[in-house]
């Protein structure tokens, strides 16, 4: 089963947000619906970046080293 990682940003392009799914679409709904992560609440999101992972372990590292690396989630709001 494939997963995925994603980076949201907020539509005001102030936040962004990683995390990880199998089903993209789903997730991005939930967020926006204020049923997501806590975190992401009362804000109207869209997908930034997004990468397939084919193991939940693999996505899951490399959501770790996306939510360290604040360079690159900075990159993609411009």
């Amino acid at each position: 089963m494939d997963c995925y990682i994603y980076i949201l940003g907020s539509r005001d392009g102030r936040r962004t947000y990683v995390g990880w799914t199998v089903d993209l679409d789903a997730r991005l709904k939930q967020h926006n619906a204020g049923t997501g992560a806590k975190s992401t609440r009362g804000r109207q999101w869209q997908i930034l970046y997004a990468e397939r992972h084919p193991t939940r372990s693999a996505a899951m590292s490399r959501e770790w080293h996306l939510k360290r690396d604040k360079v690159f989630r900075k990159a993609l709001r411009v």
